[in-house]
C-alpha cells in the first residue's frame, strides 16, 4: 500500500471510528442530506454564535427568535426581497437553502435560549420604555407592544425583540425609517418614521436589556 492510500485508509477508519459521515461536516447548502443542524453549528455560527446568541452586534440574536419570524426572514434573503446592507452581504448566498434546511434552521434557533443583554443608562431606558408601550400618538407612532408583545417576545411573524443588540436594532429602525430595503416590513416605516435618532437610540438600549423567557 502507497503512503497516500495508507493516509486515505485511515482517514476513512477515523471516520466510521468518530461516528461521522462527510455530510456530518458539510457546508453543502441546498442538499437535503445536510441537515439544519449541521449548517446552524458549521456555517451560521460564524456570525451568530452555535446557539444563535451572537457576540457582535453586527449580527442579530436569532436564539429564541419566533419561527414565523426566522422562515420569513429566509425566504425574503431567498428571493433577494431583502436588500439592505448587511443582509444582501452575508445572507443571499446562504439563502439557497432547500425548504427543509430553512424550516429545520428556523425551529433549530427558536429552540435555543436568548442570553441577557445588557441595560442602559437609566434615563434612556425610561424613554425607550415609554415610546415601547405607548408610542408617540401624536406624531402618529403606535405602539410597539401592539404587535411584539407586552415584553417583546414577539409573536408568529412579529419578531422577538427583547435582548437583541440595540445597535444592531438601532440600524434597522433606520433603515426602515429611511429606506426601502425591507418591503414586508412596510407597516414599520409607520412606527420608524417620525423617530428621532436620540429616540431609536433610547428604544433600542431599552429593548437589548430586557430578557423574557424564550417562548
Amino acid at each position: 500500500m502507497s503512503r497516500i492510500q495508507h493516509l486515505a485508509a485511515l482517514a476513512s477508519s477515523l471516520v466510521i471510528v468518530g461516528g461521522c459521515t462527510p455530510l456530518d461536516r458539510s457546508r453543502a447548502i441546498g442538499n437535503d442530506e445536510v441537515t439544519a443542524v449541521t449548517l446552524a453549528q458549521q456555517v451560521c455560527s460564524s456570525c451568530h454564535g452555535v446557539t444563535g446568541n451572537s457576540a457582535s452586534p453586527e449580527f442579530p440574536k436569532l436564539a429564541g427568535q419566533q419561527h414565523d419570524y426566522l422562515a420569513a426572514q429566509l425566504a425574503e434573503f431567498k428571493s433577494h426581497n431583502r436588500s439592505d446592507p448587511n443582509g444582501a452581504r452575508y445572507m443571499w448566498g446562504f439563502a439557497r437553502l432547500s425548504p427543509a434546511q430553512a424550516e429545520g434552521l428556523a425551529s433549530y434557533f427558536a429552540g435555543q435560549r436568548p442570553s441577557a443583554g445588557p441595560t442602559g443608562a437609566p434615563a434612556e431606558v425610561a424613554e425607550g420604555a415609554r415610546i415601547f408601550a405607548e408610542g408617540l400618538p401624536d406624531l402618529g407612532v403606535p405602539m410597539c407592544s401592539a404587535c411584539h408583545g407586552a415584553h417583546a417576545e414577539g409573536s408568529g411573524i412579529f419578531p422577538r425583540l427583547a435582548g437583541q443588540h440595540a445597535d444592531y436594532l438601532a440600524k434597522q429602525l433606520h433603515v426602515f425609517r429611511s429606506t426601502d430595503q425591507r418591503p414586508a416590513g412596510v407597516a414599520m416605516k409607520q412606527v420608524a418614521h417620525a423617530l428621532t435618532d436620540v429616540q431609536i437610540r433610547s428604544l433600542s438600549v431599552f429593548l437589548q436589556g430586557l430578557s423574557p423567557p424564550a417562548q
